[in-house]
């Protein structure tokens, strides 16, 4: 054989060798995924630069991939955001806007999930606890509204959190209902014997027995969703003098539209001392979360799965917690709809940096079907992130969107890199603009200054793209108009 045929086999063996690292093959080896899903959990963590909050393993989560600083969810409320991330689609296409409504039954009974991409493409899928909506923490231990076509095995664990529940200290709400409440308890026992610790058990169980095999394997913990319940341990990593309250200016609400304020009375009308306890049950809740993160991050070392597999960590929404005299969720202020979000992928360019990129959950699922050779249902919004873990500062101009329902209108906002704008009822109830570079707490709306016309014309404009007219929020809301219009010539 000639040197030049020589040289022509081994440059055709190299030209090969790349096509096999870059484009998957048949047969070829699949990259694993495991899905971390958290409940409730806003950014107040030790890798997004909070000085209190202990989460290393988190922490060391981020150290192996990317950190998106600026995440957001597609409507902070579970279930609509947990539809949305699960289907890859907003939710003025999902038409989920609250706790109760079956997307598999009702508005999209053929959609493809991102489960059941990955199940086309050969993987095996589970899930453990909570990924689609459960009422927590009434529905633990129940399927609540799963939907049971994105598996192959479910598992719905139930602890002693669910038995301690009448010893649990309550401040707000109906007594015993403890979803959408200021509420906490500092538990006895162990880890394991808390939901989350059995999500956490049962899941390793799943990575043991499916370890030779690809998978898609989804991780719900619970927490740190009211009511505020771990074990007092973590309690301990925070005395109560160190716990900070928002301080905000007492006229903070005077520029807020009303639609806005979700809570009439700020914080509740709890004392200083009650809203202390109650933020340091939550910071105390993160700790244990975080704790059961690191019993899978462990469990994927011990099984030599790391090096195989995606790890993506997620909240489907923020959490306020005190800022405008509000707490929890179904509002578009920064820190609702603002997510913590980290992808770790084996190989990826760049590692331990943190991307300032908007990015937003319905981006997960091109983002790992395309990670995984697989293919994603045609016309998903989202786009993969894929540039953004080789290169956290690329060049990226997508705006977030974020939306809200407020009985017969929507709120519906939308986040750049800068600027935050929002309109209540497009427009009709009550605008805002916020300047992320000068006031990233939100404290002056800057919709009605005529120095600014122009971004807001800006910013009104990528509004309108994502909602036109015709959308599903939008024609809603003027049938409910019309609908209560008529309904008061009726009286």
């Amino acid at each position: 054989m000639t040197l030049t045929c020589h040289i022509a086999r081994a440059l055709a063996a190299l030209t090969l060798t790349a096509t096999l690292c870059t484009v998957p093959l048949a047969g070829a080896e699949k990259l694993n995924v495991l899905f971390i899903a958290v409940d409730d959990m806003n950014n107040d963590l030790g890798c997004y630069g909070h000085p209190l909050v202990k989460s290393p393993n988190i922490d060391r989560l981020a150290a192996r991939g990317t950190r998106f600083d600026r995440a957001y969810c597609q409507f902070p409320l579970c279930s609509p955001s947990r539809v949305s991330i699960m289907t890859g689609l907003r939710p003025d296409t999902t038409q989920v806007f609250d706790l109760q409504k079956d997307f598999r039954k009702t508005s999209l009974p053929n959609v493809v999930t991102m489960p059941q991409t990955f199940m086309k493409g050969g993987y095996f899928s589970a899930r453990v606890g909570k990924i689609y909506h459960y009422g927590n923490p009434g529905q633990i231990g129940t399927p609540g509204l799963d939907d049971a076509a994105s598996w192959n095995v479910a598992i719905n664990p139930r602890g002693r959190d669910k038995d301690d529940e009448p010893i649990i200290t309550q401040y707000t709400g109906a007594k015993g209902s403890f979803g959408a409440s200021m509420s906490y308890l500092a538990a006895e026992g162990a880890d394991t014997d808390q939901t989350d610790g059995k999500v956490a058990t049962e899941t390793i169980k799943l990575l043991e027995a499916n370890k030779d095999k690809p998978f898609f394997i989804a991780a719900g913990f619970y927490r740190p969703h009211t009511p505020y319940v771990c074990p007092k341990k973590y309690f301990d990593l925070y005395p109560l003098d160190s716990i900070r309250l928002v301080q905000d200016p007492t006229n903070d609400r005077d520029d807020i539209p009303r639609p806005a304020i979700t809570i009439a009375n700020p914080n509740y009308g709890l004392n200083d001392t009650q809203l202390r306890e109650c933020l340091r049950a939550y910071y105390a809740c993160i700790s244990f979360v975080d704790a059961q993160v690191g019993r899978l991050l462990d469990a994927l070392d011990r099984l030599k799965l790391a090096d195989k597999t995606i790890v993506v960590f997620w909240s489907d929404h923020g959490y306020l917690t005190g800022q405008h005299g509000l707490w929890m969720k179904q509002s578009v202020f920064e820190e609702s709809a603002r997510v913590p979000f980290i992808i770790a992928t084996p190989g990826q360019k760049a590692k331990g940096r943190a991307c300032g990129r908007t990015v937003e959950l319905v981006d997960v699922h091109p983002t790992l079907a395309d990670l995984c050779a697989l293919q994603p249902p045609t016309h998903l919004p989202g786009q993969s992130l894929r540039p953004l873990l080789n290169d956290p500062s690329a060049t990226w101009t997508k705006p977030a969107h974020t939306q809200v329902w407020r009985g017969t209108f929507p709120g519906h906002s939308v986040r750049t890199e800068r600027w935050r704008y929002t309109e209540w009822d497009n427009g009709r109830q009550g605008a805002e603009l916020y300047d992320h570079h000068n006031d990233p707490r939100e404290l002056t709306n800057l919709a009605a200054d005529p120095k600014l016309a122009a971004v807001v014309a800006e910013m009104k404009a990528l509004l309108v793209k994502n909602w036109p007219a015709d959308t599903y929020s939008n024609t809603r809301a003027r049938e409910d108009s019309k609908a209560k219009q008529k309904g008061k010539k009726n009286n």
